[in-house]
């Protein structure tokens, strides 16, 4: 016991630095580099620092609530923000045939597994987050939002590193959704390469979907361009949809399969106007989406469609992560709107082999694309 003595001023300071160390800033984990410009404007209520990251949520003046992880908001309750959320929620579980069972990697906010949680086909959802103080955080400040997905029954939460969970698991599944932080931060790109998205459809059951979030803004058109060849390198048959704001680009929605994609938007709205999925067709209409032609006509285009536009892409691979650098370049870019005018300059084609229904269904389908081209 006593050859701890020496050891007694040490243990005294470092217990008295406890203390003394002040707590990280708050508008310093929620805004990073932009902390001294953007942290005065919000009420930054919570901040948690966890194993992995720090997070903090915050509200607006308006009342909407940010999600911050990595130094900068990647989830709100903001129209736009929630748009795409449910947009990557609902296509998991609409397109697919049988969506019993799904996997979303990476919690967020939790509004994208809200979404694929209210779908009454789902039988059994995991979540995969790799930050144990998401879940806690989320299902706190986020439930009203999020549908409570933390604590329903039919959800499992993984606490685990997305890809090493579907390379040790013998799970298959209906549906898988992804949806990553920034690829500029680190190991977050390595959700993004080709031998990921080929890991991914080789843990899809037959008719299996993979959605993908790919963010416009705060890009460049270099990272935009590697992260949809990448995708398209594993799903030839894949395509592009898209969130706008105020008809400018703002993010996507990428939606593979192992094979070519048909959707019957006539069956889909169908479904939607069924008793059981009223939950479902109420929470597209919060966010703008009233119908199955709404929300299909965010189509914004194929491997085909893009060819000349991905001409100079470079494939996102485990051996080089070139897209973590590419993005770095583009993280204090706002050009989504350029971006997403420049992904639409091929002329206009129906994707008749993608989408089946009436004649009268698909006129007005075709008519609402055309409509919301920029």
């Amino acid at each position: 016991m006593r050859e701890w003595w020496p050891l007694a001023p040490a243990l005294a300071a470092a217990a008295a630095m406890v203390w003394i160390v002040p707590p990280v800033s708050g508008p310093l984990v929620a805004y990073g580099r932009y902390s001294a410009l953007a942290g005065g404007r919000q009420d930054i209520f919570y901040v948690g620092e966890g194993l992995q990251t720090a997070v903090a949520v915050s509200r607006t003046p308006s009342g909407r609530l940010n999600y911050h992880n990595a130094g900068k908001v990647q989830a709100s309750s903001e129209p736009q923000d929630m748009r795409l959320q449910r947009m990557l929620g609902h296509l998991t579980t609409l397109v697919p045939a049988h969506p019993r069972k799904v996997l979303v990697i990476g919690f967020g906010a939790g509004v994208t597994a809200g979404a694929v949680s209210l779908d009454p086909h789902v039988e059994h959802e995991t979540i995969v987050e790799i930050e144990p103080i998401v879940p806690r955080t989320v299902s706190t400040h986020f439930s009203d939002h999020n549908h409570a997905v933390a604590t329903n029954p039919k959800v499992t939460i993984r606490i685990d590193d997305g890809r090493h969970f579907l390379l040790t698991t013998r799970e298959r599944f209906d549906a898988i959704t992804s949806d990553p932080l920034d690829p500029w931060v680190k190991g977050a790109a390595t959700l993004y390469t080709r031998e990921f998205f080929e890991l991914v459809k080789s843990r899809l059951n037959d008719g299996g979907v993979f959605t993908l979030f790919v963010q416009l803004y705060e890009s460049n058109a270099a990272a935009v361009k590697s992260e949809v060849a990448t995708f398209f390198a594993a799903f030839p048959n894949g395509m592009v949809f898209a969130n706008t704001q105020d008809g400018v680009g703002y993010d996507l929605v990428l939606l593979g399969q192992a094979g070519p994609t048909v959707i019957d938007v006539d069956a889909v709205a169908a479904k939607l106007a069924r008793p059981e999925m009223a939950a479902v067709a109420r929470s597209l209409r919060e966010v703008g989406l009233g119908s199955a032609t709404d929300l299909f006509a965010t189509f914004a285009g194929q491997a085909a469609d893009l060819t000349t536009w991905l001409s100079d892409a470079a494939i996102n691979h485990d051996g080089d992560l070139r897209l973590q650098y590419l993005a770095g370049r583009g993280l204090n870019l706002y050009a989504s709107g350029t971006i997403y005018a420049d992904m639409q300059q091929a002329p206009f084609r129906f994707p008749s082999e993608v989408f089946r229904g009436s004649n009268k269904t698909l006129e007005t389908l075709e008519q609402t694309m055309r409509d919301a081209r920029p």
